[in-house]
C-alpha cells in the first residue's frame, strides 16, 4: 500500500480510506516534502545549514551565519526553533522542500501543522542522550500521519556516544508507539551535523551528506495525487506581506494552481468564499520566488485571500471538495491577559489600550492553530489557551518586544469533566541528574502529586529518572528544579493524558513583601527590608501600593515601605552612619515571574519592565477580602 499523504491518514472511517486509496494513482517524482524531527537541542537546524552549503544554495566562499533557520530574535537567543519554516534545495534534479519544525511539545501546534505539508521525515537523535520526551512526542505525531521515517543518529562524534544502545531504543520507541511493518523498516544513518558528514556505518568515515541526500531521494516517496482530481489544497501555514497581506502556505493535494485563477476557499463553517490568486510563489533555497504555474505535490505561498484562515481549503468553483482540517491536540493551560492597570502603565510601552491587544492575540490564534483566544467577562481582558507555560512565555515575550504594555496572571491548567469525574492533564516527566541529588528531586516532585515510575542508575554518577505528574505540579518547578541540582539537571516532559484529580498541593511555601504607598525605592530602606526576604528591587526603582518587592520568609504577604528614608537630625558624631551595602538581586526575568506569581498576584510586562504585583492594589480592599475568605 503507498504511503498517503497526511490529510487523508485524518480520515475518520476505515470505508473513506479505502476509496482514497484507490483514488490515489501517481506520484511527484521530481518533489521530496519532508520535515526534520527531533528533541531540543539534538541538531536540526545545524544539520539544515550543512545541507544548504552542500546542496549549491550558497555560493562558494559566501559568508554566511549559522542557524540560518532560526531567523527570529527570540530564537538565536535561546538557541532553540519557535516556529516551522520552509526552505528548499535541489539534488540531482530532485527538488526537496525542508520544513524545520520545533523541538518542545509547547510548540506542538507548529509540528502538526508541518507534518500536513510532507510525505516523510527525518528523525534525529543524540547518539549520547537517546529518545527522550519530545523525540516520542513528535515521532507519535509522525506515525500517526502515516509518514515513512529516516532515522539519522547524529553527533557521534561525542566522547559518551553509545550509536547501538540508542538505535535499540528508537526501535523499542517505534514498536512502542505501534509503527506499522513499514515504518519499522527505517533506514539509519549516522551523522556529524557540525561537520556536514552522513554515513551508513559509524565505523566508516563519511565525507558528506551525500547518503542523506540520496536517502531522502531513494527511500522517501513524492507526494502522491490523482491525475483525475480538480485543484485542492490545505492551508496549513499564513504568513503576512506588507505589500501582498496575507499569504496561505499549503501543499498542492491535487491538480495544479495557476496565477490569477479564480477558485473558492471552504471555511471552517462550510461557507465558499471566491478568491483569486493575485501571486503565486514557491521556495527556493530560503528564498520565495514567482511562478506561472505549479503542478501537484508541490509547497506553494498563495497571496490573495485577505481572511484565509490555517485548515481552509481551497478548491475550484465546479467541484469544491473540501480536505479534512488540520487536528490539533487541545490546549492544556490557560492564561489571563489584560491591559497594564498599575499607576505607571503607559509610561515604558506604546500600545497599551484592550484593543490593541485584542487584534495581536486574535492574529497570533491565526498563526497558530495551538492557540485558542477567549473574551472575558472584563472587556479589558482575554483568557488565552495554549500547549504550556513556555509557550505563553514566548508570547508575551513577543508582544512586549512590539511595543505591548500589559498584565497577565498565573498559567492555569485546564480541567475536564467526565461524567461527573474531574480530569486533569498529567505529564511524562523525565528527569537526568547528578545521583547526589535523587533525594531531594525525589521529594519535591512527590510534594506536587508525582510518581516515579522508572529510575536508571547507570553507575556513571548520574541517574535518569521518569515520573508521572500533574501538569499543574511543573508550573513554577523549573527554576526550583535547577536550584536544587545547581544547574546541572535536566529535565523535559510531554502530555501523556489526563487522569482523576490527584488532590491539592501547595504551590508556594513564602509570601511577599507588598509595597504600601509610592515612591522610589531608598537603599535605607531595603537594607532594612532584607532580613524580611528576598528583595527584587534596586535604589531608585519606581514603587507604588501594591507592588510586590520582595519575597518573604513566611507563607504570609506583608506590606513594607520600601521607599522610607532615614530620619535626619542635626547631631553628628564618629561612626554614626553606616556604610549600607545591599545584597545583589537577581534580575527578574519573564519565565521567573510567572513561576513566582500567586493566583492572587500578577506579572506587569512592558517593553522596558517586568515587575509583580497584585491583582487589588489596595492594601485595605486586599485586607477586606481576606477577611471575607477567613470568615
Amino acid at each position: 500500500m503507498p504511503v498517503l499523504p497526511v490529510y487523508f491518514s485524518r480520515a475518520n472511517s476505515a470505508a473513506r480510506w479505502k476509496r482514497i486509496a484507490m483514488n490515489v494513482s501517481a506520484y511527484n517524482a521530481s518533489i521530496r516534502n519532508i520535515a526534520i524531527i527531533a528533541h531540543v537541542d539534538h541538531g536540526k537546524t545545524t544539520l539544515v545549514d550543512a545541507m544548504f552549503r552542500q546542496s549549491g544554495v550558497f555560493r562558494e566562499g559566501q559568508v554566511v551565519d549559522e542557524r540560518i533557520m532560526d531567523n527570529m530574535e527570540l530564537e538565536r537567543e535561546r538557541g532553540i526553533t519557535i516556529a516551522a519554516k520552509n526552505c528548499a534545495v535541489i539534488w540531482k534534479g530532485v527538488k526537496i522542500n525542508i520544513i524545520d519544525t520545533p523541538g518542545h511539545s509547547d510548540f506542538g501546534g507548529e509540528v502538526e501543522r508541518a507534518l500536513s505539508m510532507v510525505s516523510g521525515a527525518i528523525l534525529l537523535v543524540d547518539a549520547s542522550e537517546g529518545p527522550l520526551p519530545q523525540t516520542r512526542f513528535v515521532l507519535k505525531k509522525t506515525l500517526e500521519a502515516g509518514l515513512r521515517v529516516i532515522v539519522v543518529i547524529n553527533k557521534i562524534d561525542r566522547k559518551d556516544a553509545r550509536p547501538q544502545e540508542v538505535l535499540n531504543e528508537i526501535y523499542d520507541l517505534f514498536i512502542d508507539l505501534g509503527a506499522n511493518e513499514e515504518q519499522l523498516e527505517f533506514p539509519v544513518l549516522y551523522a556529524i551535523g557540525r561537520e556536514g558528514i552522513a554515513m551508513p556505518d559509524p565505523d566508516t568515515p563519511g565525507a558528506d551528506l551525500s547518503p542523506l541526500f540520496d536517502a531522502v531521494c531513494n527511500e522517501l516517496p513524492g507526494p502522491s495525487h490523482d491525475p483525475d482530481e480538480p485543484f485542492q489544497m490545505l492551508v496549513s501555514d499564513i504568513d503576512y506581506s506588507d505589500y501582498l497581506g496575507r499569504l496561505a502556505v499549503g501543499r498542492i493535494a491535487h491538480g495544479a494552481v495557476r496565477l490569477r485563477e479564480s477558485f473558492v476557499r471552504v471555511s471552517e463553517d462550510g461557507r465558499q468564499i471566491p478568491a483569486k490568486i493575485s501571486k503565486l510563489q514557491v521556495y527556493s533555497g530560503l528564498r520565495l520566488t514567482e511562478a506561472e504555474e505549479v503542478g501537484p505535490g508541490e509547497i506553494v505561498v498563495l497571496a490573495g485571500m485577505d481572511e484565509v484562515c490555517i485548515g481552509d481549503t481551497i478548491c475550484t468553483r465546479d467541484t469544491p471538495r473540501v480536505l479534512p482540517r488540520i487536528q490539533v491536540d487541545a490546549p492544556t493551560v490557560s492564561m489571563y491577559f489584560g491591559i497594564n492597570s498599575s499607576p505607571l502603565a503607559g509610561t515604558e510601552g506604546g500600545i497599551v489600550q484592550s484593543r490593541k491587544i485584542r487584534e495581536r492575540l486574535m492574529k497570533e490564534s491565526m498563526r497558530n492553530v495551538a492557540i485558542q483566544v477567549e473574551d472575558s467577562s472584563d472587556k479589558d481582558s482575554f483568557i488565552v489557551k495554549g500547549r504550556g507555560e513556555f509557550q505563553m512565555a514566548i508570547l508575551i515575550e513577543q508582544m512586549r518586544r512590539e511595543g505591548f504594555e500589559l498584565s497577565v496572571g498565573r498559567p492555569q491548567v485546564i480541567m475536564r469533566e467526565e461524567n461527573g469525574r474531574f480530569l486533569e492533564p498529567v505529564e511524562h516527566l523525565l528527569v537526568d541528574c547528578d545521583d547526589v541529588f535523587l533525594g531531594v528531586v525525589t521529594e519535591k516532585l512527590s510534594q506536587r502529586k508525582g510518581r516515579m515510575t522508572g529510575l536508571v542508575n547507570n553507575g556513571a554518577g548520574r541517574v535518569r529518572l521518569e515520573f508521572s505528574i500533574p501538569s499543574r505540579g511543573l508550573i513554577g518547578f523549573r527554576d526550583e528544579f535547577l536550584t536544587d541540582t545547581k544547574g546541572t539537571g535536566i529535565m523535559n516532559s510531554y502530555l501523556a493524558g489526563y487522569e482523576e484529580y490527584r488532590g491539592d498541593f501547595p504551590t508556594r511555601f513564602t509570601g511577599s513583601l507588598v509595597a504600601d504607598r509610592s515612591g522610589r525605592a531608598v537603599a535605607y530602606a531595603i537594607y532594612n527590608l532584607e532580613p524580611r526576604g528576598v528583595m527584587f528591587i534596586v535604589p531608585n526603582d519606581p514603587v507604588y501600593e501594591g507592588l510586590i518587592v520582595g519575597e518573604h520568609n513566611r507563607e504570609n504577604d506583608i506590606d513594607v515601605n520600601p521607599a522610607k528614608e532615614k530620619k535626619l537630625t542635626n547631631l553628628r558624631a564618629a561612626g554614626k552612619d553606616e556604610n549600607i551595602i545591599l545584597t545583589p538581586i537577581r534580575p527578574m526575568t519573564l519565565e521567573r515571574a510567572l513561576q513566582f506569581a500567586a493566583d492572587d498576584e500578577l506579572v506587569e510586562v512592558t517593553p522596558l519592565s517586568i515587575r509583580l504585583r497584585k491583582a487589588e492594589l489596595s492594601a485595605q480592599k486586599r485586607h477586606q477580602l481576606a477577611g471575607k475568605k477567613n470568615k
